[in-house]
C-alpha cells in the first residue's frame, strides 16, 4: 500500500494558504447549511427531488459512459466515470499532484474544508480497526478491479446541482482529492470517479443524509450513445418495473444475490452465480464455469451457420466475421437469436429474470466483425463474482432504490430525458 505521507503534507500546507475571503464564504456557506436541514426536508417532499443529469459515451468504442458535474467555488465542469461498483467520488487534484492521469479538464484546486478522520463517511472508508495517522484529516486509497486506483484525502466542497423543476441546491458534500492516481488496463481520460453505490460516502447517499433527494439511483444507457443517470425517485413508475431483493449478504454491491444462467428460455444448470450491477464495467462478466459453457451453446448454435471465427480480430476474446462486413448488431441477429437470461430467486420458487437479447451481449467492431461483450471474470480476477455490464444494461431503465432495498429494471427509451413518469416507457 502507498502511504504518500509527504503528499499530505503538502496539501495540508496548500490549505493553509486559503484567502481569509474564502474563509468567510466557507463559513457562510456552512452557517447556512447548518440552519437547513429542516427546510431542505420539506424542500424535499415539496418539489420530489430528482436530479437529472445527461450521459455521454458508449459501450463501443468509447468504453465508457460518463456525466458533468459542477463543482467548487465558483463551480467548474468535470467529467466523472459513473460507477455503481464503488461509493467514493473523486477528482484528480493539485495539492500537489504526485501521479496524476491525463485529463479533459485542469486539475482540481480543493477546497480548505478537510474531513476529520473520525468522521462516519471517513469510517466508512476503512476497517473498524483503522488507526489515524492524522486525527484533522482523512487519507483514503480505492484499488479497482481492473488494477487502477486512486490515493488522497477526503474534502468538502459544493456542488451545484438542479432539481427537474429547475430549483438550484448546492450542498457541501464530500470526495476525493486524489493526488496519487494509477491507472487501470481500463483507463480513460476523465477528470475522476461518480460513485454511485450503497455506502454512506456515495453522493446519493450524502444527499439523502441532508435531506434533499430520496436514496435512489437509476440510470438509463442508449445502445447508441448517451442516456441519463438521475437521483430520486420521481422519473418512474414502478409499476413499470420487474423489481429484484438486493442482497443482504453481498451488501458491498449492488447485488440481487445468486442466480441461475438460462439459454433460449432453458436452464443450463449453472447456478449459485453471484450476479452485482456495475455501470463502471463495459462488459459483462461471468465466472470460468459459465463462460465456457455459455461459449459452448453459442458456438453450437452457430454451426453450419456462415460466421467463421475471427482470432485475428483482438477487439474482444471471441469475435466471427460473416461474408461481408457487419454494420450494426441487427445485422448479426439473423445469426444469433438467442437470449440469455440470469434468473434470480426472489422467494420460495417464484424467480425474476434479467433478459439479455442479443443486443445486450454482441457488439460490432471495427473490424465489421461480431464479438461477444460477455467475458471471462475469473481470467481478469474476479474470482466468483459475475458482473452485469453496461452492455447487457443498455435500452433499459436500471433503478438501484436503497431505501426499499430493492434493484429494477425496464425497457425504456433512453435516448431522450425523461419529463414524466411515463415519458420515456417504450
Amino acid at each position: 500500500m502507498r502511504k504518500g505521507q509527504v503528499s499530505v503534507f503538502f496539501l495540508l500546507l496548500f490549505l493553509s494558504l486559503s484567502s481569509a475571503s474564502d474563509q468567510k464564504w466557507r463559513k457562510a456557506m456552512m452557517s447556512a447549511y447548518n440552519g437547513s436541514s429542516s427546510s431542505s426536508s420539506m424542500m424535499m417532499n415539496r418539489v420530489g427531488s430528482s436530479i437529472l443529469f445527461p450521459i455521454h459515451g458508449n459501450v463501443y468504442p468509447t468504453g465508457y459512459y460518463n456525466v458533468t458535474i459542477n463543482i467548487g467555488h465558483p463551480p467548474k465542469p468535470y467529467f466523472l466515470d459513473l460507477d455503481t461498483g464503488s461509493d467514493l467520488t473523486w477528482l484528480q487534484c493539485n495539492a500537489p499532484c504526485v501521479h496524476c492521469i491525463e485529463a479533459p479538464h485542469p486539475l482540481y484546486q480543493p477546497s480548505n474544508d478537510l474531513v476529520a478522520c473520525r468522521h462516519p463517511l471517513c469510517a466508512a472508508l476503512h476497517p473498524p480497526d483503522y488507526k489515524c495517522e492524522s486525527p484533522d484529516q482523512c487519507d483514503y486509497e480505492v484499488e479497482y478491479a481492473d488494477g487502477g486506483s486512486s490515493l488522497g484525502v477526503l474534502v468538502r466542497d459544493v456542488f451545484s446541482l438542479n432539481y427537474t423543476n429547475g430549483v438550484r441546491l448546492s450542498p457541501r458534500l464530500a470526495l476525493g482529492c486524489g493526488y496519487d492516481q494509477i491507472p487501470g488496463t481500463s483507463y480513460h481520460p476523465l477528470d475522476g470517479i461518480l460513485g454511485l453505490g450503497r455506502g454512506k460516502s456515495s453522493i446519493v447517499s450524502q444527499l439523502q443524509s441532508q435531506g434533499l433527494v430520496r436514496n435512489v439511483v437509476g440510470h438509463c444507457l442508449s445502445g447508441r450513445g448517451g442516456g441519463f443517470l438521475f437521483f430520486g425517485d420521481g422519473l418512474y413508475d414502478s409499476s413499470h418495473v420487474t423489481w429484484t431483493s438486493m442482497s443482504q449478504e453481498f451488501t458491498k454491491y449492488y447485488s440481487p444475490g445468486s442466480a441461475e444462467l438460462h439459454f433460449g428460455g432453458k436452464a443450463t444448470g449453472i447456478k449459485n452465480l453471484i450476479v452485482i450491477f456495475d455501470s463502471g464495467s463495459s462488459y459483462t462478466y461471468l465466472n470460468s464455469q459459465a463462460y465456457q459453457a455459455l461459449t459452448l451453446l453459442l458456438k453450437k448454435e452457430l454451426s453450419g451457420r456462415s460466421l467463421k471465427e475471427a482470432p485475428e480480430d483482438q477487439t474482444l476474446p471471441l469475435c466471427w466475421k460473416g461474408r461481408k462486413p457487419f454494420r450494426s448488431v441487427h445485422d448479426a441477429k439473423k445469426y444469433f437469436k438467442t437470449s440469455l437470461a440470469l434468473a434470480f430467486a426472489n422467494s420460495g420458487r417464484r424467480k425474476t429474470q434479467f433478459e439479455l437479447h442479443p443486443e445486450a451481449y454482441l457488439i460490432i467492431s471495427n473490424k465489421g466483425n461480431v464479438c461477444l461483450g460477455i467475458l471471462n471474470g475469473t481470467q481478469v480476477g474476479l474470482q466468483n463474482l459475475n458482473v452485469i455490464g453496461d452492455i447487457s444494461m443498455q435500452d433499459r431503465m436500471v433503478v438501484y432504490d436503497n431505501e426499499k432495498q430493492v434493484i429494477g429494471w425496464s425497457p425504456a427509451n433512453c435516448d431522450h430525458l425523461p419529463r414524466f413518469k411515463s415519458a420515456y416507457y417504450m
